[in-house]
């Protein structure tokens, strides 16, 4: 996947860091994530009512009506398993690639998505750290951007569970601070190359 998304990157652009995450990181936060809990609850309660169904007493007409009904009330549950059965495919489709001028990150299950963010919109880099990213040492850089989503957040993009992240989130703060001064804050009315500000960028 990363072949391909460098297939995008502008030729005037220079690749500056290309990676994946971490694998074991990965699958572990798939597997242990916020709908856990939340489907093993709703898998116990479905079970029991099941089984309290089938040692009851009752016409074997009720079975073919609450059989259909549990499975189809267990959804919650289908859609965590579901999530961690395709994992490796999502892990397949999910690369980073940072250049001089912007963010690329590709991910998806049955579709491809590439999310490409020039530093010039990103107005805040932060460095994220959950248990699991500790426990495989790694970290997640989660970059903010000035513009809303149709909710009312601003949108973020993120480089999630990469190994060297501090040498990243330094790189990225460096590149996102300079280009996002240079251009919101350009002095001498923009010239061709901006005398304000001391920055490795010029002509943007």
């Amino acid at each position: 996947m990363i072949e391909e998304l460098k297939a995008i990157v502008g030729s005037n652009e220079k690749i500056l860091y290309e990676d994946k995450p971490n694998k074991k990181c990965y699958i572990f936060e798939s597997i242990f994530n916020p709908l856990l809990p939340f489907a093993l609850l709703w898998a116990i309660i479905d079970f029991s009512i099941l089984g309290g169904t089938f040692l009851g007493q009752g016409s074997s007409s009720i079975y073919f009506f609450i059989v259909p009904f549990m499975l189809l009330h267990m959804m919650p549950v289908w859609i965590y398993l579901g999530g961690v059965i395709f994992t490796a495919k999502r892990y397949k489709n999910t690369a980073y690639i940072v250049t001089d001028r912007a963010i690329y990150v590709s991910g998806g299950l049955f579709t491809q998505n590439i999310n490409v963010k020039p530093f010039a919109e990103l107005s805040h880099i932060n460095l994220h750290r959950g248990v699991f990213d500790q426990m495989f040492n790694v970290g997640d850089i989660v970059a903010t951007s000035n513009q809303l989503s149709q909710n009312g957040k601003n949108i973020t993009i993120s480089i999630s569970s990469i190994s060297n992240y501090i040498d990243v989130y330094n790189m990225v703060k460096k590149l996102q601070t300079d280009i996002y001064t240079d251009v919101m804050y350009p002095n001498a009315k923009r010239p061709s190359e901006n005398p304000g500000y001391n920055t490795e960028y010029k002509g943007l």
